[in-house]
């Protein structure tokens, strides 16, 4: 009976890491991701945001079609403004001492593509867990208390 109940402890701590958060409402400025908590903090810099269901994405943003369950968010910034910090998901790897081209966890959703680049300032937490048998980073969004 232990045996059994210790199993489905594993099972259900393994799902549950796995779980996506779809309170996370991504978005995309010039190619890169970013989260539009981040976007609309920086509105002052932000000429314009079109929101986009997951099934009407316009083709420049159907590679992200993988993080659109709750929609996507597509912001374009003023002339005269600044590209917020970035880095690509290979860069993150690498500071974590893992192979660059290891799949990125954010908020539950995998990055296969780790030539994408997020802006620095939506990664609040990093962790390197186990992720199907692979040291994979996970990113979450927001800052835990």
């Amino acid at each position: 009976m232990k045996k059994v109940l210790y199993s489905l402890f594993i099972f259900a701590s393994a799902t549950l890491f796995a779980q996506k958060n779809t309170k996370v409402k991504f978005a995309v400025l010039e190619g890169m991701v970013g989260t539009t908590t981040l976007f609309d903090s920086q509105k002052d810099y932000m000429q314009s945001k079109q929101a986009y269901k997951a099934a009407s994405l316009p083709q420049k943003l159907k590679k992200f079609s993988f993080i659109a369950d709750q929609g996507l968010t597509e912001f374009k910034l003023k002339n005269n403004a600044g590209i917020l910090d970035n880095m690509s998901l290979a860069q993150f790897n690498e500071q974590y001492d893992l192979p660059k081209d290891t799949p990125v966890i954010i908020e539950g959703y995998e990055f296969k593509d780790t030539s994408t680049r997020i802006f620095a300032e939506i990664a609040q937490q990093i962790e390197v867990k186990d992720h199907n048998g692979v040291k994979s980073l996970f990113i979450t969004t927001t800052a835990k208390l």
